[in-house]
């Protein structure tokens, strides 16, 4: 599979591995969370998925050591509907970027829990994919450049004012999402 992860940050998170990809992970899962989480927000019987993903992300930042239910969290989330198959695929736009929300946090607790590279890079795959998609569809969007330049960050290992910066960034992509449906951004 072509990845649109840099060779670099591909790179780095091999030759690192352990805190530097749960790190990297958390931080890209902080970015796309509030895709989920704010689309979902108030669609009645939704509330314990809403709860585990803030749950679940809050957790993948203690990237000292794996998460010790990390492959049950997988379980969990796959049978949420937006990872399941459907024959009419995705075509809604909340509904397009609710599931890159969940797919990245799929990625980001499958990569903690076996500390393999390449469920990273499947991660930061994932959040490009999305933050491209984006920019198609917003003239002059640069969520994508802003994506490469914070994996890029995230893979050095250093931790400081990342939380911040992905909190910033995962609020400025939500209100862009939200303006795209039509139920206001600002």
């Amino acid at each position: 599979m072509q990845t649109l992860v840099e060779g670099d940050v591909a790179e780095a998170l091999r030759d690192s591995g352990g805190e530097a990809i749960r790190l990297y992970v958390a931080a890209c899962a902080e970015r796309m969370a509030p895709l989920f989480i704010g689309l979902r927000a108030g669609v009645p019987g939704r509330e314990a998925d809403l709860d585990f993903c803030v749950r679940s992300v809050r957790d993948l930042w203690h990237t000292g050591q794996p998460l010790a239910d990390a492959a049950e969290r997988v379980s969990v989330l796959e049978r949420f509907p937006e990872l399941q198959p459907s024959e009419e695929g995705i075509t809604d736009v909340a509904d397009t970027y609710a599931f890159f929300g969940a797919l990245v946090l799929r990625h980001a607790l499958l990569a903690n829990g076996t500390g393999d590279a390449r469920d990273a890079v499947a991660c930061g795959h994932a959040a490009l994919t999305a933050m491209g998609m984006l920019d198609q569809n917003l003239a002059g969007a640069g969520f994508s450049a802003e994506e490469q330049r914070l994996q890029s960050r995230s893979a050095t290992g250093d931790a400081a004012g990342l939380w911040e910066a992905s909190v910033t960034a995962g609020r400025e992509r939500f209100r862009a999402v939200l303006g795209r449906t039509g139920r206001g951004g600002g």
